[in-house]
């Protein structure tokens, strides 16, 4: 199963090494449209959305991000990735690829000095608690018809499902808990059956 990772700007590497741990899982990142024919599933990194929206633009990637999200491939979003993803962004008129009915507040948890870490129980997810890393992290205020909502912490929805789409305010990728990519490895999994 080949997963992609958007190589363009942000936590390529953390997502990279992660799903090398991973069974069965070959990382592939992506830079350009061709590169995008050849994953099962595709990750869109935590780093700067209104960067990352801007580089899918120029490397004529979104098009193509958005054909094959439509088409069934799941995508998963990490902090700036749950923006590219949401189709209505509450403090920004941008927005990226609109495939997710949620409504997103950027940088809603504050600056970096305001990044945090926490420990909770996501039963969709885990059967234990597991780490969370918030850095500049965006919130879900409102989740649409067709959205999951996996997670909450303080009556913010940090964690969002919508069938083959995932997306989460926090970095799994920055912790040594593998629980969020062996789920999004199974959803991909399930989606090329």
């Amino acid at each position: 199963m080949r997963i992609g990772i958007l190589g363009l700007q942000g936590s390529v590497i953390e997502h990279t090494v992660m799903l090398k741990r991973l069974e069965d899982v070959k990382p592939v990142q992506v830079k350009t449209a061709d590169d995008l024919d050849v994953i099962d599933g595709l990750i869109l990194p935590g780093g700067e959305s209104t960067t990352i929206g801007r580089l899918i633009t120029d490397y004529k990637l979104k098009d193509r991000i958005i054909e094959r999200a439509r088409a069934g491939m799941p995508v998963w979003g990490t902090c700036a990735g749950m923006i590219l993803l949401a189709k209505h962004i509450i403090n920004d008129d941008n927005v990226h690829l609109g495939l997710m009915n949620i409504h997103v507040r950027r940088n809603a948890y504050g600056s970096q000095l305001d990044s945090f870490k926490t420990v909770m129980l996501i039963p969709a997810v885990a059967e234990y608690p597991i780490p969370l890393v918030f850095i500049r992290a965006p919130y879900v205020e409102k989740a649409d018809d067709g959205v999951e909502v996996l997670a909450e912490l303080d009556g913010k929805i940090i964690a969002v499902r919508q069938g083959h789409l995932l997306a989460t305010s926090f970095h799994p990728e920055l912790t040594d808990d593998l629980s969020f990519h062996r789920y999004f490895a199974d959803i991909v999994a399930k989606s090329t059956v």
